[in-house]
């Protein structure tokens, strides 16, 4: 048994330089001793950024192309990519029946899942990680600086002798993650720079509740950003206040929403400014709620008040 390693082809100055990136491709795999009725037993999904890419599953056998990547010819050879992909299905699901073995629970429903990839910065590799969990607790990931395995869990030691048996093993994941994720995903994004360069800025709405005789809440809602990455918090006197919230969610096209909410007391007059800072905007916006119920953005960007 070795691990789920892949075999491919692609195996200063007054200047300033802008910056590219970061560009990550990431490969997510879920096996499942006991799916339920249709669901697979294997699937794994790659990413480019927080785009999925292609899927592929033990039930259909092929990777298929997520939008907009099927419609860009000479990307990936997919007849190619569903085989290995295949082989790939195979070593994955042994592996869990290894570890079902080790702790003598055939009879159980278990998940293993691994999450491999890389990230380039400025066209040079920054960062790659290599890991597996089992049951949803870490199980074992790879160090790729010794290079070794490095086990988590009780069976992963077992696991990690079988894999380095042949040094060759080891170092191929070093290879792959050092040299052969990078330069695919430096292949990839000849084809899709462009659209992952793509900046969608936040549409911003504010609103306010209250209950007789409690406070009230303001809330910022933005919505429709891409990419994730977002600033948001709310501001009173220029002082940044403590806020609920703040977390980043899919919007379902492709893009994002985040909202941050902060108490008032029910006689405060004061003025209180939603902040947002996001690539896709040219300077921050400051969006303020009055007491005629309107959002009044002080900023050129437009807002759609409730």
């Amino acid at each position: 048994m070795v691990p789920v390693l892949l075999s491919l082809p692609l195996l200063l100055g007054p200047v300033v330089l802008q910056q590219t990136g970061p560009y990550s491709l990431v490969f997510l795999y879920t096996g499942l001793s006991r799916p339920s009725r249709g669901v697979p037993r294997f699937q794994a999904t790659a990413f480019l950024n927080d785009q999925a890419f292609f899927h592929y599953n033990s039930d259909s056998g092929k990777a298929e192309p997520a939008e907009p990547w099927g419609q860009i010819e000479g990307m990936e050879d997919w007849k190619k990519e569903s085989q290995l992909q295949k082989a790939r299905e195979e070593i994955f699901l042994v592996t869990l029946k290894n570890i079902m073995d080790y702790y003598k629970d055939s009879a159980g429903s278990h998940t293993f899942q691994g999450m491999f990839g890389c990230e380039l910065l400025n066209n040079r590799s920054s960062g790659a990680f290599w890991r597996y969990a089992y049951d949803g607790q870490d199980f074992i990931e790879f160090n790729k600086d010794i290079p070794a395995w490095i086990p988590l869990d009780p069976a992963a030691s077992n696991i990690k002798q079988k894999w380095e048996a042949e040094k060759s093993y080891t170092q191929r994941a070093k290879a792959y993650l050092e040299e052969e994720c990078p330069a695919m995903l430096k292949r990839y994004l000849n084809y899709s720079r462009s659209y992952l360069d793509q900046k969608a800025p936040p549409t911003v709405t504010i609103t306010s509740r209250a209950a007789p005789g409690r406070n009230r809440v303001f809330k910022c809602l933005a919505y429709d950003f891409y990419p994730q990455g977002i600033n948001l918090h709310w501001n009173r006197a220029g002082k940044v206040l403590a806020s609920g919230s703040g977390s980043v969610f899919p919007n379902g096209n492709g893009t994002y929403l985040s909202w941050v909410e902060v108490e008032v007391p029910a006689r405060d007059r004061d003025p209180y400014f939603c902040h947002i800072e996001h690539s896709g905007l040219s300077q921050s916006l400051s969006v303020q709620w009055d007491e005629t119920r309107k959002a009044k953005a002080e900023s050129n960007v437009a807002t759609q008040p409730q």
